[in-house]
Parts: structure tokens; C-alpha cells; sequence
């Protein structure tokens, strides 16, 4: 079985996958096309700005174990903004071209649009924009919405588990209404926001029903909607295969009452499946981890608050690249750090599910809510 590891705090996590980075004693500048293992270029990179939520999903920060009495870090054990910065500027000499903010809910980190302003003037080498988003609970983006665009934030995905009101109340566990969210997706798209996605999280027995309700409402209105595969990220979230509602389902769900034709992937390594419904009124896409694993084309790391790195959205092992920027580590150290990290990255996990889950193998989690999904 997958090891299972009792959460209380984040000491728990660190103790139990953090491990140091090693500098290669040969120091090389960066080239900008850096492969892993398996042949995999290093793309996207994901930042968790903070631990903190507001809502308590089951499926990643269940209420039993992210309790009031949750030890959530201090101001001074987050990465600054300073720090983001910097070692955003390292991935980026690396081939990093998309960079997304996360949490927790990002948007409760206090100047959360200063760090997007701070981002958003960053280029590749080359000299291309780098495409900047953030993932957010939508409850505090009615309030941020404009100061995020006006920073330079290039798009926002929006995560909305139910049009129902009882429903996504059950969703979040903490009866947030619905409204507000679909009033912040509004507010984004009338602040200047373009292609804003919708996440739906799919459990079933719980939200399956709601399918082609999120359709019949963001259908004609320029949001795209994405239908993700309940995942069993982290040790908290009791998950059984049998909760999974295959992507397949979901769209011959949706293909039978709205007809769809399949579009092609924008990038070598974009996680959705997407589709268009054949009378033009939007798109929608599947993100299949479960039922059909897209490890062999994955370009993503993760970087948690604190400042550890993981090469997986199931990774057991995280890199401390904060120790390395709070003493005197050069930034072309850190460089070669992390290229050795990434060349040596050989993570499949969704490949290997089958056989963890049958006991084969032993792999233990992070929690989604330390590295921001």
C-alpha cells in the first residue's frame, strides 16, 4: 500500500520529503532547454504563494485534519516576494515560459498583486512574455479582480465544483455561496480577463449530476469550462477509484446532448483534452490524470510556499531551495542546483498508480494544499 502519513502541520511535511539540493562542483550557465530522465523539457512552473484557505474541500483540505488548531507557517517562513522572484528568474533561464500562482487560495496573500506586477514584466531570453495565471477559489476575486489585471496578471482559472448552491456549499464545507464566485468570474471578465477557465473538480456520488448544468451555464458566455478527474493527491482525502467519474463519461455525457468535436493541444505538454461544441457557443476540455495518465509529456515544477520544489503533483521528495537563497548561494549555484534536480527527475506517478494502489510499490504524497495542485 502507499505509505500514509499522519498531517498536523507543515513540520510533518517537511520532516518527512524535504531533502537538500546538491551544486554540481562544474558550474554551467543555463541553456534554456532543460530535459529530464525521460526526454521531458522543463515548461511550466507553478508557485504556491501561501498554505492559508478559506474554503475546505474535501478532496484537498478536508475539515477533520485543517482544523482552527492547524499549524499554518509564519510570515517569515514564506518566500518573499523578492525570493519568488529570483528563482522565477533561474527557471526561466531554464526554458520556463508559463508561470501560474497558486495555494492554498492565493488570493489571500497580503500584496498578491504586487508579486504579479513583479512577474508580469519577466521575459524569456528570447524576449517573449511570459504567460502569467493564477488558480483561485474565486471568493476574493471580485475584490482583486481589476488590481490583478492592471498588474499584469495574463489569465485566471476560476475553481467552481457546482452551478447548485447546496451543492458547492457541500463542495466547500464552509456554505460559501455560489453566487459569489459566478459574481467574481463576471467582475474578471468585465475588467478585461480573456479566455477565463472554470475547474470542476468531478466526484462521484457527490457533484457527477452537475455536469451538464456548468455547461447549460457557461455555454455562450466565453469562459471555458474543464471537467478534472477526482485524483487521489495527498494522504488526507480518503480516495477510491471508485469515486472517479472517467473523462470518457464526461464528455459522451456532454457529446450526447451538446454535440463536440475534439480541438488540438495548443502546447507539447498541456494536461487538457479540449473540445468545441459544433454550434460554436465555447470549449470545453478533460484534465484525465486517473483514467488516461499524461506523465510522458509532463513539463511542470512546483515550488511551495516555503520555498521547496517538487517535480510532481505526487511527488514524494521536495528540494529546500530556500536554504539556498537565504545563505551565500550564487544565483548561477542555484541555477546548476535545479538543472541537476530536473535532469534527474524521472517521476510517473499517474503510470504507476495501478501497482502503488495494489501494494506493489510504496510511495508516499504531499498534500495538493502545500504545492497548489
Amino acid at each position: 500500500m502507499s505509505k500514509t502519513i499522519p498531517i498536523t502541520s507543515l513540520d510533518d511535511l517537511k520532516s518527512s520529503f524535504t531533502t537538500l539540493p546538491i551544486i554540481p562542483k562544474e558550474l554551467k550557465a543555463p541553456v534554456g532547454l532543460l530535459q529530464d530522465a525521460h526526454g521531458r523539457l522543463l515548461h511550466d512552473l507553478r508557485i504556491s504563494v501561501t498554505d492559508r484557505c478559506n474554503f475546505r474541500c474535501s478532496y484537498c483540505m478536508p475539515k477533520e485534519i485543517f482544523t482552527k488548531q492547524y499549524n499554518y507557517l509564519g510570515q517569515s517562513e514564506l518566500l518573499s516576494f523578492e525570493e519568488i522572484i529570483r528563482l522565477a528568474g533561474i527557471f526561466i533561464g531554464h526554458g520556463v515560459e508559463k508561470i501560474r500562482l497558486t495555494g492554498g487560495e492565493p488570493l489571500l496573500r497580503k500584496g498578491i498583486e504586487d508579486l504579479v506586477s513583479m512577474l508580469s514584466v519577466m521575459k524569456t531570453p528570447s524576449g517573449k512574455p511570459i504567460d502569467l495565471t493564477l488558480t483561485t477559489n474565486g471568493s476574493l476575486l471580485q475584490k482583486k479582480a481589476k488590481a490583478l489585471f492592471d498588474a499584469g496578471l495574463s489569465r485566471v482559472t476560476v475553481s467552481l465544483d457546482g452551478i447548485n448552491d447546496a451543492v458547492f456549499r457541500q463542495m466547500n464545507d464552509v456554505d460559501f455561496p455560489v453566487q459569489d464566485v459566478l459574481d467574481s468570474i463576471e467582475t474578471a471578465s468585465l475588467v478585461g480577463f480573456k479566455n477565463i477557465k472554470v475547474n470542476m473538480v468531478v466526484k462521484k456520488g457527490v457533484n457527477e449530476h452537475e455536469i451538464l448544468p456548468m455547461v447549460e451555464h457557461f455555454r455562450n458566455s466565453g469562459v471555458i469550462l474543464r471537467f478534472i478527474e477526482y485524483m487521489d493527491v495527498g494522504n488526507t482525502n480518503g480516495w477510491q477509484m471508485s469515486e472517479v467519474v472517467p473523462s470518457q463519461s464526461v464528455i459522451d455525457l456532454i457529446n450526447e446532448k451538446y454535440p463536440i468535436v475534439p480541438v488540438e493541444q495548443g502546447y507539447s505538454g498541456e494536461v487538457a483534452q479540449k473540445w468545441q461544441f459544433v454550434d460554436g457557443s465555447g470549449e470545453i476540455g478533460v484534465i484525465s490524470s486517473v483514467t488516461q495518465a499524461f506523465c510522458s509529456t509532463c513539463t511542470r515544477a512546483r515550488i511551495s510556499m516555503e520555498g521547496k520544489l517538487f517535480l510532481c503533483l505526487f511527488a514524494n521528495t521536495g528540494f529546500d531551495l530556500k536554504q539556498l537563497l537565504r545563505t551565500n548561494v550564487s544565483d548561477l549555484e542555484i541555477s546548476n542546483a535545479i538543472a541537476n534536480i530536473w535532469q534527474g527527475r524521472q517521476d510517473r506517478y499517474s503510470e504507476l498508480r495501478g501497482k502503488i494502489h495494489a501494494g506493489e510499490i510504496s510511495h508516499a504524497k504531499v498534500e495538493m494544499s502545500y504545492i497548489g495542485g
